[in-house]
């Protein structure tokens, strides 16, 4: 599986003059810090919504695919069909593991939330490193968004699966969460 950034739309720059907006101030000038964008990022505030990115990934599983389906908030999603009458191949003939192109338009909170579950240990592998590589991608030109990429244990301080994977419990996630939460709120 192949994921690639093919278009970005909106700067930091709006980002920013989006929130100045929001406590009455006028534009500004210049690229926020690096800093800023993480703590945007983790506050999570409505201005983030203003860049959008669109992500393709080639020879994807179908049956993966249908997993990032399933998110819908923030994001657009175009898979290629498997239509007979559009591919000329008997589509009942195929099966889940057949590769397909799959591209979504999409905004960091919606990043952000998908990452959540698909960076989940009780995620299946194949979703899991699928969605690594997307955030791979990402992190070529966005890393505060990269960064702000975890599964939801370490997004909540806690696992609240059904079953847990028990990673909640180890050193590692104690390292990870500290590094996630590193100067907030201090």
């Amino acid at each position: 599986m192949i994921a690639e950034l093919i278009a970005k739309f909106g700067t930091w720059r709006d980002v920013a003059d989006r929130a100045r907006t929001t406590i009455g101030k006028d534009a500004g000038e210049g690229e926020p810090s690096s800093e800023w964008k993480r703590r945007m990022l983790l506050c999570e505030h409505s201005p983030i919504r203003v860049i959008s990115l669109t992500i393709r990934m080639r020879d994807l599983l179908s049956w993966v695919s249908v997993h990032f389906v399933r998110h819908k908030y923030g994001v657009e999603h175009f898979v290629s069909t498997q239509r007979t009458d559009r591919t000329g191949v008997d589509r009942n003939e195929l099966s889940q593991s057949e590769l397909v192109r799959h591209e979504m338009q999409l905004n960091p909170q919606a990043i952000i939330a998908i990452s959540r579950k698909r960076l989940c240990r009780c995620a299946s592998p194949e979703t899991q490193a699928a969605w690594r590589a997307v955030i791979m991608e990402v992190s070529k030109t966005e890393p505060e968004l990269a960064a702000a990429c975890v599964p939801d244990c370490i997004y909540r301080g806690h696992c609240y699966e059904y079953k847990s994977c028990g990673y909640h419990h180890t050193s590692t996630f104690q390292a990870q969460l500290e590094d996630y939460r590193r100067g907030i709120n201090v």
